[in-house]
């Protein structure tokens, strides 16, 4: 490379990092090597450079969504075990993992079934797959949400915090039985149902099905209000199954599952199906 070569090469390296282009200028010097010994046009060099850039700043922004997200590791579709939750169809959770058209309108999905039954892994495997759709999710648990808002509500910001929550394409609320029947609990997560209803989406796990909804709000109109915001556009799902976690340990008590001398943390964390 001449002098003159150096500068110049020298010079994109500081415009790139001055224009916010790390794709470009991780790439730019094997592609303009390519270039000059293949005898490129000008434009074939320049589409090249762009498409690189818009690759990284893809896997960029995945990455991105996956740490806010805050998904529980491990849990993806490949992994889910279908087999054994027959009531649910499989082509239809694909087509949510999509999400195109029912996160465009704001809908929602409700999963139901006892403690176990793989409720938080396919809401998290949902979760995930979206995001690698290019959409925004944040997976938490209820409770931990609603003391977050009430804790908004004493500081008068709770209108902000609900409004900061708009980022998300989809907010996975885990295991929404376990909020208390209390006022100041049940109410911030009912104007967090309502901010969001036909605007952003929900996906909700529950172990009760919605007659037991008494039991989380504290007056039947609250609880009517917000069961009609959540059903009005709305994927519901049964998953009447076997607690995973207790058919694995009764395998185990018979001899049928995994000897205790193999088991190692990457498994304990496998066996936390929900």
């Amino acid at each position: 490379m001449t002098g003159n070569n150096k500068i110049d090469a020298a010079r994109v390296e500081l415009l790139l990092t001055e224009l916010r282009l790390p794709g470009v200028k991780l790439m730019w010097a094997k592609l303009a090597e390519q270039s000059d010994k293949e005898g490129w046009p000008a434009a074939r060099f320049l589409a090249a450079l762009a498409e690189h850039e818009m690759t990284d700043r893809g896997r960029r922004r995945t990455e991105r969504h996956l740490a806010e997200a805050r998904l529980p590791a491990g849990k993806s579709l490949a992994n889910f075990a279908f087999e054994a939750v027959p009531m649910v169809s499989k082509a239809q959770i694909m087509a949510l993992a999509a999400g195109d058209a029912w996160l465009d309108k704001g809908a929602n999905i409700l999963l139901f079934g006892p403690p176990g039954g793989g409720k938080s892994h396919l809401s998290a495997a949902i979760g995930l797959a979206l995001i690698k759709n290019g959409w925004r999710v944040l997976f938490v648990r209820t409770t931990d949400l609603v003391q977050r808002l009430q804790v908004a509500r004493r500081d008068l910001a709770l209108e902000s915090a609900i409004a900061k929550l708009d980022r998300y394409d989809l907010l996975i609320l885990d295991d929404i039985a376990y909020v208390t029947k209390d006022q100041a609990e049940t109410s911030v997560l009912f104007e967090l149902i309502a901010a969001r209803y036909e605007r952003r989406s929900l996906l909700i796990t529950a172990n009760q099905p919605f007659g037991e909804w008494g039991k989380i709000f504290p007056d039947q109109a609250m609880t009517l209000a917000t069961i009609d915001r959540l059903v009005h556009h709305a994927t519901i799902l049964e998953m009447n199954v076997e607690s995973f976690r207790r058919r694995e340990a009764l395998d185990r008590k018979r001899g049928r599952g995994r000897p205790p001398e193999h088991t190692t943390l990457k498994n304990i964390e496998q066996e936390k199906v929900d």
